[in-house]
């Protein structure tokens, strides 16, 4: 099967089968608050036809430097989304390179993008985080959009660019573990998580987490059978050959050298999300 062609050929399929529809956890169509938290216990369920009929506008934002992986793991669940439209959001539409070099193409500026989005979604990085955060029409941007989205995200330090832009005041959000207890400075509760949920502010720790964060995602804007059906045509069973993706896990030795090189961008991002974030308010 062509995975370009999943959400159509998983929607005929599916539609065929309602006992597998029945055995799932579901959401409603019906587009969640933005202050309240989703209950996957009570809601009705959503159906194939429902999904088909959703345009859920999904706002990706893109700038130079960024992690790349940050963006494509969630990217490929949100473009296996039945009755979902992705957009990369640039500053323009140049390319954008990243910072392990290579360019992401945008699909829309700022001013090209909607205005009402069911999801907007930030990627991290370091360098380009901070001249992200920096950059007033970007901040500006998120800020907007946040404002009206149903659903507010990001992966890794991608929290601090929506921290900056005062969308975590008074929320419960993760990022990166050499970051995390920086979204104090814009005013959110750091939680050492791999996904955090706290209304409709749904954030991932660092870089691989996105995939964690994007199935977390899909589940509440459709259901968790559609999640398990887009991990399962990704293949996403991890087996690393390590047990080193925390500091815990990795111990001292493996974990301070990389700490120490955070150093610099910890001292520039504590001061930077502060300056936002105070701007905001």
């Amino acid at each position: 099967m062509d995975r370009r062609d999943f959400t159509g050929l998983a929607a005929a399929a599916l539609v065929a089968g309602p006992a597998f529809l029945a055995s799932s956890r579901t959401l409603s169509a019906e587009t969640t608050p933005r202050e309240q938290a989703p209950d996957m216990t009570t809601r009705q369920p959503m159906s194939w036809q429902d999904m088909a009929r959703r345009n859920d506008q999904i706002l990706m934002l893109v700038y130079p430097e960024m992690t790349a992986l940050d963006l494509v793991g969630p990217q490929y669940a949100f473009a296996c989304t039945l009755g979902a439209k992705v957009h990369l959001v640039g500053k323009t539409r140049d390319p954008v390179m990243t910072d392990t070099k290579f360019a992401i193409l945008p699909t829309m500026t700022f001013d090209e993008a909607p205005a009402d989005v069911a999801v907007l979604f930030v990627p991290g990085g370091t360098t380009g985080t901070l001249a992200a955060i920096g950059d007033a029409a970007t901040l500006d941007f998120v800020a907007d959009r946040g404002a009206r989205a149903t659903w507010v995200t990001s992966v890794c330090t991608g929290s601090l660019v929506l921290a900056a832009a005062g969308l975590l005041r008074g929320y419960k959000a993760t990022s990166h573990w050499a970051a995390r207890d920086l979204l104090v400075a814009g005013g959110a509760e750091p939680v050492d998580a791999r996904v955090v949920i706290d209304r409709n502010r749904v954030t991932g720790a660092g870089v691989s987490a996105g995939l964690d964060f994007s199935l977390t995602l899909v589940a509440m804007m459709r259901d968790e059978a559609y999640a398990k059906s887009v991990q399962l045509l990704a293949e996403y069973a991890p087996e690393p050959p390590f047990r080193a993706g925390t500091p815990a896990e990795a111990g001292p030795v493996i974990t301070a050298p990389l700490a120490a090189m955070f150093t610099d961008f910890r001292r520039d991002a504590a001061t930077v999300v502060a300056s936002a974030a105070g701007r905001s308010r």
